[in-house]
């Protein structure tokens, strides 16, 4: 019988502007043994509102003991007018039995329809969990000082984390106890009071302060921590300053603790690297933020500033570096990288990140991942976690030249958990596979560290290596960590991070790219493989079955489908689905299906299909429509299909589940607004039509609504004045859409854009929409040429209007900048818009205003600016005069 828990949930609403929220709150748990259903967090025990400006909130949710929290679903129903949230984190407390537990889900974003992505709905995981065994808690007293020299304390969140041997602290708030006292006065000490769970040996603090507008600064000068019940003491001695114009440049400093009888540990800055992959739409404008995880506790979450690399940072196609400052965290393991979707285009394409210990280490740790993260693309998340594939040589080795071929040896140290039994090696093969072959070596790991020296001669350079096993019975589990591999003769190097362990009872096949100082490392793929077995009498069979997948640039190795010791039943009319991590294996080419059946059970396979769960994705067929194993003698039957197939979908944008009614929302942000904000309309182009003119709303980022009917894909946008030329440009510095249905994006080039010309003399500007998966039209400078007829008192003194249509649209009514529409001239304008393609007609049209405003117009020749050929020529040869023919003044040219 499961028992009944009360699980005290805490929601920590943040601190950031307009965080508070009105609308209802839902929460679901997820634990190892099912989820407690979707509850509405009704009444705060500790608040008469609840969900204000940094509060923190209690909730009490009785359930089924749900076992270990994993996940916990939080989301409102955007009821109220101010129903946009930003959650902090969410914390939850239970005992069961005489363990009390805390689990704490990290948030830190907005629940909100018009910030952030959107999503008013988060599946938060746990960060760390604690086992707060009763009166396990510790208490301690933090004296702060800080110095003279700093500024008068501004309005600032200030945190500290504490790592130990045992885990480390929330970000723990340092707010006066009092309300209205003021802390970190220049010279002032100030004593907080904060609770951990037991930490064990304290090894390092962190520090931080919140990035707000203005914030001068605080030079801190050091930190002494007394553990209340132990009396343990801890001195830091800080003496920096964090500000984000100062030299460093940082809001984040960790300091090591120093004990009498530990060494300190040192404090390095890291060199992370970013690298943006060649991508159309590759590089973003939105904030970075990474943590970086070893073996000693992590960095918590940085924000990349400032690159070292000169130029616009994550750009397409370049590599940024930056500093990140930290107590040394012993072997990296894994970083969790992410941007908050800010700007134009926040999407990005990254290749990989690269990490090393200080400006001049020589090697780096490489974690790949050749995908995007972006809402809408690949795997359609914008925070990723990479464990590292090893460490590599930041530059090849320099040798003479004569040494070019040397001969040499690899010497490889294979290091591992330890095996408490030395009688009881275990069998594993590590296969090196070269460009031109590849070879085995089998080996009996007996120890913690084994050593093995091979020339691997034959098999060309080296691009992965795959470690089978094991080979006996296993009566422990053995965990392999590193294979760090060295040649004497070219002086190559490089650490394999295989992290994996070997169970009894499973043939384990792990690969690894070998990684070279000046080559891109291959990705490491996952692909799935979804067998599907016929729908014929007797079809399915039961036994032992492999597959290894050929590509062109080596095969995935042989994987079992079945544990060993046990079969696997492939079931008729069914599909099964398995999934391995390989080495990119290239463009498939074949597979091989091995099969055994003790029962002579014959199968029949009808077709394999491979999905690359990287992008782009693709699916490759491989179709057999045949029976393995009929009537064969022998005990395993190896069958090689090749590929029928491959189809690759794009899956760029995101199949947007419902349809959209044509409503979006609009941001417009503008620099330099004139006093009084002039008339802007706005019309919206798509692939099937435009909408009809609509108000500007406001240029201050507030968004408005836009409802532009069944139009298509959107192409662009353009603002139109109404009133009178300006004198002078409206910068524009941020314009973005969102469809209110489907949630889609569409971001727009805004770098160097001013409304109307950096003059003011244009009365329309155009931008062209941006979308993740197609590049977007160009801008075009038209050249028209406006051919006034040689007739007596052909000329006008009236303003002159043109719209030219194309096959991308029409270029919206445009007044023609002239000086001379007289009897016999030609009198040439340019004219900025998205490219319009094959151009179709033109609409010219006068105002009637001025003495002798009737005009006889012979011709308008139209041609792209730069080109000498493609020039459009629309004939009129009639009088646009309100007094002649047919009274007219507008005229459509085709």
């Amino acid at each position: 019988l499961l028992l009944v828990l009360v699980y005290e949930v805490h929601v920590y609403t943040g601190a950031k502007l307009g965080a508070e929220t009105d609308a209802n709150v839902y929460i679901n748990l997820i634990g190892t043994r099912g989820d407690a259903g979707k509850r509405k967090l009704h009444r705060s025990k500790n608040n008469n509102i609840k969900f204000r400006h940094g509060q923190m909130d209690i909730f009490c949710i009785k359930a089924v003991s749900l076992g270990d929290l994993e996940k916990v679903l939080i989301s409102h129903d955007g009821a109220g007018p101010g129903n946009g949230w930003f959650l902090d984190k969410v914390v939850i407390k239970h005992k069961e039995g005489k363990e009390a537990q805390e689990v704490v889900f990290p948030c830190n974003r907005w629940l909100d329809e018009y910030q952030d992505d959107g999503k008013t709905e988060r599946e938060l995981t746990a960060n760390s969990k604690y086992f707060v065994k009763e009166n396990l808690s510790q208490q301690w007293r933090v004296q702060v000082k800080t110095d003279g020299d700093s500024p008068e304390p501004q309005e600032c969140k200030r945190t500290l984390v504490i790592y130990g041997s045992k885990g480390k602290s929330d970000e723990l708030l340092l707010s006066p106890q009092t309300p209205g006292y003021v802390c970190f006065l220049p010279r002032a000490t100030d004593e907080f009071i904060v609770e951990t769970g037991d930490l064990g040996d304290v090894y390092k603090i962190r520090v931080s302060c919140d990035e707000v507008p203005g914030f001068e600064g605080w030079h801190l000068k050091s930190f002494h921590l007394e553990e209340l019940h132990t009396k343990q003491e801890l001195n830091f001695d800080c003496k920096c300053w964090l500000s984000l114009n100062r030299e460093d440049k940082e809001l984040v400093k960790e300091f090591p603790a120093a004990n009498e009888d530990q060494k300190i540990l040192p404090v390095y800055k890291y060199v992370v690297s970013v690298h943006i992959g060649d991508r159309w739409g590759a590089e973003t404008f939105a904030n970075v933020y990474i943590t970086l995880y070893g073996k000693r506790g992590d960095t918590g979450v940085r924000k990349l500033h400032t690159s070292l690399v000169k130029g616009r940072k994550f750009h397409r196609n370049k590599v940024d570096s930056f500093l990140v400052e930290a107590v040394s965290l012993s072997h990296l393991q894994k970083v969790v990288i992410g941007h908050d979707g800010e700007g134009y285009g926040a999407g990005m394409y990254l290749k990989m990140v690269t990490v090393k210990e200080s400006q001049d280490s020589d090697k780096e740790w490489v974690f790949p991942f050749w995908n995007w993260l972006d809402t809408h693309l690949g795997l359609c998340e914008t925070v990723c976690e990479i464990v590292t594939v090893g460490r590599r040589l930041t530059s090849s080795p320099k040798l003479p030249e004569i040494d070019m071929k040397s001969s040499g040896l690899w010497i490889m140290d294979i290091t591992g958990s330890d095996l408490s039994n030395e009688d009881d090696p275990i069998c594993l093969s590590f296969i090196f596979y070269g460009n031109l072959g590849h070879k085995t070596l089998p080996l009996q790991v007996t120890g913690k560290a084994i050593q093995i020296k091979d020339e691997l001669a034959n098999i060309g350079s080296i691009y992965k290596v795959q470690v089978t096993g094991p080979h006996r019975e296993l009566k422990q589990p053995w965990h392999l960590d590193l294979l760090h591999m060295e040649h004497t003769g070219t002086k190559e190097e490089m650490y394999l991070a295989f992290d994996c362990w070997f169970n009894p009872n499973e043939d384990k096949c792990v690969e690894l790219p070998a990684l070279y100082a000046d080559q891109e490392p291959l990705p490491v793929v996952e692909y799935a493989i979804h067998l599907h077995t016929g729908d014929l009498k007797k079809a399915d069979a039961t036994g032992e079955a492999y597959l290894c997948i050929q590509g062109e640039k080596s095969d995935s190795g042989k994987r079992w489908l079945n544990s060993r010791n046990s079969l696997i039943t492939f079931a008729r009319g069914q599909v099964d689905v398995f999934k391995i991590k390989a080495v990119y294996l290239g463009k498939l080419n074949q597979v091989l299906v091995g099969f055994k059946s003790l029962k002579k059970d014959e199968w029949f396979l009808e077709k394999i299909v491979i999905k690359e769960v990287l992008y782009p994705f693709s699916a490759h067929v491989f179709v057999h429509n045949d029976w393995i194993n009929k009537r064969s003698k022998k005990d395993f039957v190896e069958v090689a299909i090749p590929l029928k197939e491959t189809s690759v979908t794009s899956l760029l944008t995101k199949n947007f589940d419902t349809k959209s009614r044509g409503r979006w929302q609009m941001w417009v942000h503008c620099m330099q607004v004139p006093e009084d904000v002039p008339d802007i309309q706005v019309v919206v182009f798509g692939r099937k039509g435009k909408s009809p003119a609509q108000k500007v709303q406001n240029l201050n980022n507030n968004p408005f609504l836009l409802t532009v009917g069944d139009i298509g894909d959107i192409t662009k946008v353009a603002f139109v004045l109404s009133g009178p030329c300006l004198g002078i440009g409206i910068k524009l510095h941020k314009l973005q859409l969102k469809d209110l249905d489907t949630k889609q994006e569409l971001g727009f080039h805004t770098e160097a854009q001013c409304l109307f010309g950096e003059d003011g003399s244009e009365t329309v500007t155009e931008l062209a929409a941006v979308r993740p998966d197609k590049p977007p039209l160009r801008e075009v400078l038209y050249l028209i040429s406006v051919h006034t007829g040689t007739l007596p008192a052909s000329g006008t003194d009236a303003e002159v209007f043109i719209t030219v249509f194309g096959e991308h649209g029409d270029s919206c009514k445009r007044r023609l900048r002239h000086s001379n529409l007289e009897r016999g001239q030609i009198c040439i304008s340019e004219m900025r818009a998205v490219d319009l393609g094959q151009l179709s007609k033109v609409l010219v049209e006068h105002d009637s205003v001025g003495y002798g405003d009737g005009w006889y117009l012979d011709q308008i020749v139209i041609h792209e600016s730069g080109k000498t050929d493609g020039q459009y020529a629309f004939l009129c040869q009639q009088w646009l005069d309100s007094g002649v023919g047919d009274a007219q003044t507008e005229r459509m040219l085709k």
